[in-house]
């Protein structure tokens, strides 16, 4: 991905699911107009989740999903299965590809799609080569699954056009409405960023959530200043007047709020990234479970992104160091990265997860929800530590 492409967590996810030879790969390639997927007469031929980023016109940057079939067999079919409601949890819209039958499996996946409140386009496909019988397969689909389909022909392009505008229709209402820095600022208020120079970062590089971040407070003609946390305090008596916002890593949100102008506000990149890819009061409630931890206690910690540890890592060393001098060196503290995020969430007391700026809301919003139906409290890097520093109440977000 080159440095001008839109990361594939702030694109639309849409994932289409259906049995196997269902059509699905191809239908993804003619929606790409690319060979994106492996097409074959052979059932089962895609045996994991593939993804293509694109734009669409009207919809702008997404990014379509192929699945494994979700009647594949066998103690590998379960394993491909397993892999495919996985990527549920990460889509925003679904194309649900139907063949005729007795359509018990795509009610299934319909009930499921819908319980997690994910929009449903139904496809009948392969109208090319059955043309007379297609109106009457879409008619009991309609019955089957009280949703009319759209008839597609991924080999033709018959359908791919009414595709693209059933997606605009079905954009969730708040998709590209989320902003980072929300009513924090606007034009012409001066922000400070203040950037320790992060180990996880290669040489001459920056963080992705500060990228993310200076590129919208640049969309939004706010005047920006940067430092690294050794240098506030000069810069600072550079500047003409106090900033209305200062932006820190969480790392150093003590040392920052010491020095900072009682007029400007404080927040930091993990906190915003929190309610722009998260739910914010969610996690300000979950921060309150950090005083009821105990010795005996067990604690979550998730990465989105899988890294080599590095010495004083944020997620593996310093925030376990925190909570072990809160509450005492017997807490346990399991580690996850990528999406390896347990299914039962019970036997923790806390979870802990970083800004996720390599998910996509919607994934976020899975695990959130996993969370809250298991009553297990919830927070997120920067929440805690403002938390364990005693500053949550004297921040923004």
């Amino acid at each position: 991905m080159s440095l001008n492409n839109t990361p594939t967590a702030n694109r639309l996810h849409i994932a289409l699911f259906g049995r196997r030879n269902s059509g699905k790969s191809s239908l993804i390639n003619a929606l790409t107009g690319q060979d994106t997927a492996l097409v074959s007469n052979i059932p089962g031929t895609t045996t994991d989740p593939v993804s293509k980023a694109m734009e669409m016109h009207g919809i702008g940057p997404c990014v379509f999903i192929d699945t494994p079939g979700f009647d594949d067999e066998g103690e590998l079919g379960e394993l491909r299965i397993a892999r495919t409601l996985k990527a549920i949890e990460r889509t925003d819209i679904a194309l649900l590809l139907c063949e005729d039958g007795d359509f018990e499996d795509e009610k299934q996946w319909i009930k499921q799609l819908k319980e997690k409140n994910i929009p449903i386009i139904l496809i009948l496909n392969k109208a090319d080569i059955q043309e007379t019988d297609a109106p009457a397969i879409a008619a009991r689909i309609k019955e089957n699954c009280a949703q009319s389909p759209l008839i597609v022909s991924a080999k033709t392009g018959e359908g791919i056009k009414q595709i693209h505008q059933a997606i605009l229709e079905k954009l969730p209402e708040d998709f590209d409405q989320q902003t980072i820095t929300g009513d924090l600022v606007s034009e012409g208020d001066l922000v400070l960023l203040v950037m320790p120079q992060d180990i996880q970062a290669p040489k001459g590089r920056l963080i992705l959530p500060q990228v993310q971040t200076l590129r919208e407070l640049l969309d939004k003609k706010c005047l920006v200043m940067s430092c690294t946390t050794d240098q506030m305090t000069a810069t600072l008596q550079a500047l003409a007047r106090p900033p209305r916002l200062i932006i820190t890593d969480s790392q150093v949100f003590h040392t920052v709020y010491q020095q900072k102008p009682e007029e400007s506000l404080l927040t930091s990149f993990s906190v915003l990234m929190a309610g722009y890819k998260g739910d914010i009061p969610y996690y300000i409630e979950g921060a309150s479970a950090i005083d009821r931890l105990t010795p005996q206690s067990r604690v979550l910690i998730a990465e989105a992104c899988t890294h080599a540890p590095l010495s004083e890592d944020i997620g593996r060393v310093k925030l376990p160091r925190l909570l072990r001098k809160k509450v005492g060196e017997g807490l346990q503290i399991d580690i996850v990265a990528g999406t390896d995020f347990p299914n039962n969430l019970a036997p923790y007391d806390l979870i802990i997860h970083c800004g996720a700026c390599m998910f996509n809301r919607k994934y976020v919003l899975s695990r959130i929800d996993r969370a809250r139906h298991q009553q297990v409290p919830m927070t997120n890097y920067g929440v805690a530590i403002a938390h364990l520093n005693g500053i949550l109440d004297k921040i923004v977000y």
